[in-house]
């Protein structure tokens, strides 16, 4: 029997729906909510033709795994991830690469909300060492809403190497550091980019850092010294899309 596993909140479910409807086991829902956002969420899964469960709230707080969060919705789903290979990605794209690359995220909210940010500027993918990272779990995607479905989340063994891929297939790398020279605002760079943070508190890696082609600061102006990287992911990647045009 394959592994499942479950994931919870109105956006992360309605997003798995509309992008792989296939995986969806089933649905729990709140046996005492009868309103909008439920019978919304019936219509996308009678769509799919996917079952539908009124359970009590206690039932679904456990599926969930505590996090009361859960908005009185838990589907249960095959834990067969759908791999991406990065080569799948930049193969197919008709536009310059448009890339996330996050260099040991350690916090589920951040992993969550730098997805969330991926998906809303049009990033092609959100690129993660496998290891000394906290990867997609349920509070990630949670914190997504919906964004874990629809911006391929690539893992890779060797973080070095792939950006040297990267690098090969003429994407620029630009990493941000809150002592380089440059800052956002003033830096010029190519269309074709991968935007590389680096974890809470540490930052990048040096061999992570070395790879970048560029580094620029974010402009800090009153007393904090740093933002935190799911704000400075959102900073940065709508700098670079608004050079990009729409």
């Amino acid at each position: 029997m394959s592994q499942t596993r479950f994931i919870h909140g109105f956006h992360a479910i309605i997003a798995k729906l509309r992008h792989q409807p296939d995986a969806i086991l089933e649905i729990f829902i709140d046996a005492e909510r009868h309103d909008a956002r439920v019978r919304d969420l019936m219509r996308h899964a009678e769509l799919h033709t996917v079952r539908v469960v009124p359970v009590d709230a206690k039932r679904l707080e456990g599926m969930a795994g505590g996090d009361m969060r859960h908005q009185g919705v838990v589907a249960r789903v095959s834990g067969e991830s759908r791999h991406v290979a990065l080569d799948d990605v930049l193969d197919t794209l008709e536009e310059p690469a448009f890339l996330l690359v996050l260099d040991g995220i350690q916090d589920p909210h951040n992993l969550g909300a730098c997805l969330r940010v991926a998906d809303a500027v049009g990033a092609h993918a959100v690129i993660a060492p496998k290891d000394r990272a906290v990867g997609l779990t349920q509070t990630a995607i949670k914190v997504a809403s919906g964004a874990a479905e629809s911006v391929p989340y690539i893992t890779v063994t060797n973080l070095a190497r792939t950006l040297r891929e990267l690098k090969e297939r003429e994407i620029f790398l630009i990493g941000t550091d809150a002592d380089a020279t440059e800052d956002l605002y003033s830096a010029q760079w190519p269309l074709a980019t991968a935007w590389v943070l680096g974890a809470e508190g540490d930052g990048m890696r040096r061999l992570t850092r070395e790879a970048c082609d560029q580094l620029v600061s974010i402009p800090m102006l009153g007393s904090v010294q740093s933002l935190n990287v799911s704000v400075a992911t959102g900073v940065c990647l709508y700098e670079a899309r608004r050079r990009r045009g729409n």
